[in-house]
């Protein structure tokens, strides 16, 4: 061993010696798990901040040091970038088909897998046009959802929706552009801009969502196909002035728009 030693350099009590390792860092590592025990969320300079202000003097390179050994360090969520959009006004539509909402809902079975809603109603007289439920609905599905629709009611002059990357895909703006279907983007952040159709998640998740607790998506299908008959039919609205989404149809769209949603 001394032969060995001397052949690379080292001394024989920097061999023998016991790794500090651990040991030196105890009160780092102590003191990182006692404070991410109760904010697991918190990143490393959250942490160095809140350290020094209890008063430890650790350099922060060897905080950093011990935080990366612990693997407490997370990956940093790259921020999408979005083109620019403008602001866009939430406008009354005078008439059916004239402008509709859509947006998409996430929600859970009772087993944890993940599924998603993709809503659709007339902003002018707040009517369900469809609920699509799956676990997984791409732009190419979107597709196929408004295709049905424009063969039941027709398509609208203009589509109000956010910055979701279905609603951004290739496939469906080019097909939008070619039915002649106006996308209307809202700005990022601002899902006030698309009032109609967020007012009317809430109701969908208060009324079926957090209601009731599924085991399938068949249960979900079913459940979401009575209550928006319910809704469309029987729930009056304030907006509406206490009027169905049909009755209201009926009474300022006269009988010739009334048949497009039968």
């Amino acid at each position: 061993m001394q032969h060995g030693c001397r052949c690379i350099g080292l001394s024989r009590a920097a061999y023998y010696r016991t790794p500090l390792g651990s040991e030196r860092d105890a009160d780092i590592i102590q003191a990182l798990n006692a404070l991410l025990d109760n904010h697991p969320r918190w990143g490393f300079w959250m942490c160095r901040k809140v350290l020094r202000r209890q008063g430890h003097p650790w350099n922060h390179k060897r905080l950093y040091r011990v935080y990366c050994e612990l693997r407490l360090n997370q990956k940093r969520r790259a921020k999408r970038r979005l083109p620019t959009r403008e602001k866009q006004p939430l406008s009354v539509p005078h008439r059916p088909n004239q402008v509709w909402s859509a947006d998409f809902m996430s929600d859970a079975l009772h087993a944890g897998r993940r599924f998603r809603t993709f809503n659709v109603i007339d902003d002018f007289n707040r009517e369900v046009l469809h609920i699509e439920i799956d676990t997984s609905i791409t732009g190419r599905r979107l597709i196929h959802i408004f295709e049905r629709l424009r063969q039941e009611r027709g398509l609208p002059d203009t589509l109000r929706v956010d910055n979701g990357p279905e609603f951004l895909s290739g496939d469906f703006v080019a097909w939008a552009g070619q039915a002649g279907m106006e996308m209307r983007y809202i700005q990022p952040g601002q899902p006030n801009q698309n009032a109609y159709v967020e007012r009317f998640n809430k109701t969908f998740r208060d009324e079926v969502l957090d209601l009731y607790l599924f085991r399938n998506l068949g249960e979900v299908r079913e459940a979401t196909y009575w209550w928006r008959i319910e809704y469309n039919e029987q729930r009056p609205h304030d907006s509406l002035g206490d009027l169905t989404p049909l009755e209201y149809l009926s009474r300022n769209a006269g009988t010739s728009t009334l048949q497009l949603s039968t």
